[in-house]
């Protein structure tokens, strides 16, 4: 594959994403889809070690370089999937591949499920299916997010005098991530302000979602993929603790060490993950 990264701009009908764009043009059509709070540069080590392949590399709503969502909107899950489909009508692709890592991953899913005719392969790294919650506490939980909705409308994002000190707080995240990949998503997800540097990611990204789908609901999904699919479970990330959820997935799936981001934080772990899916899109 060509290690030119082209950037581009994609006008949808509801809202204008951003995207990098590897490879030839003749090859497999892929839409790359990255985690919370990441941006496209999620792929910036994997893609260029990808064969053959024709990759659409977005940054998701809210996140690095595309725009927020209006007011009043949210970041709902089956929102992102409408994003993705937008993309591919634009692109002319009436059948393309999934790569997804995390929520990008979950959202792969959820399209595959949902429009299995319209995806070829299902590549996913350490994630699947969205997080899931029974009915009980169903109205609780929206209460909560209601009220969380409101109390954000008066915070305000942190502001970091240096470049330095906001890398080292993404490399200290929820999610920890080494300093290379900080500083590849930092170069997407920082802008400047008065007084130093804050992410660009939509402040509503924070918030919880309102309503959870039954495991009940979440597997009818897995159970309409049509498509060859392959899951990379990383060896210390978040999908290796749920061994249950593994065993009742019927996905090809390879264990490879590392931690969540494992496709980012080295390039050890970029070539397992592209030596993995070079394999997988290689098979007819």
């Amino acid at each position: 594959m060509s290690r030119v990264v082209e950037e581009v701009r994609l006008s949808l009908p509801h809202i204008e994403l951003a995207a990098h764009l590897f490879g030839p043009e003749d090859g497999l059509p892929v839409i790359a889809l990255h985690g919370w709070l990441d941006n496209a540069n999620s792929f910036a080590r994997l893609a260029p070690k990808l064969d053959g392949l024709r990759i659409v590399a977005l940054d998701m709503a809210g996140h690095g370089h595309s725009d927020h969502r209006p007011a009043g909107a949210g970041y709902a899950l089956w929102d992102y999937v409408y994003d993705v489909l937008q993309v591919a009508e634009q692109l002319g692709w009436k059948r393309f591949a999934l790569m997804g890592h995390s929520l990008g991953a979950i959202v792969s899913l959820v399209l595959a499920g949902a429009l299995p005719e319209r995806v070829s392969h299902l590549a996913l790294i350490d994630g699947v299916i969205p997080p899931t919650a029974g009915t009980e506490n169903a109205a609780e939980r929206l209460g909560m997010a209601l009220q969380a909705q409101l109390a954000l409308q008066d915070k305000r994002k942190r502001v970091y005098a240096t470049l330095e000190q906001a890398i080292e707080a993404r490399m200290k995240g929820l999610v920890a991530v080494s300093r290379e990949a900080a500083e590849l998503l930092a170069q997407r997800g920082l802008m400047p302000v008065p007084g130093g540097y804050t992410w660009r990611s939509d402040n509503r990204l924070t918030l919880a979602s309102p309503l959870r789908l039954t495991e009940e609901q979440a597997m009818a999904f897995v159970q309409r993929v049509s498509c060859p699919t392959r899951l990379v479970v990383a060896a210390d990330g978040m999908l290796a603790k749920h061994g249950q959820l593994l065993e009742r997935l019927p996905f090809a799936r390879e264990q490879l060490p590392g931690g969540h981001h494992l496709h980012l934080n080295d390039e050890a772990g970029a070539i397992f993950v592209a030596d993995c899916f070079n394999r997988f899109f290689a098979v007819p």
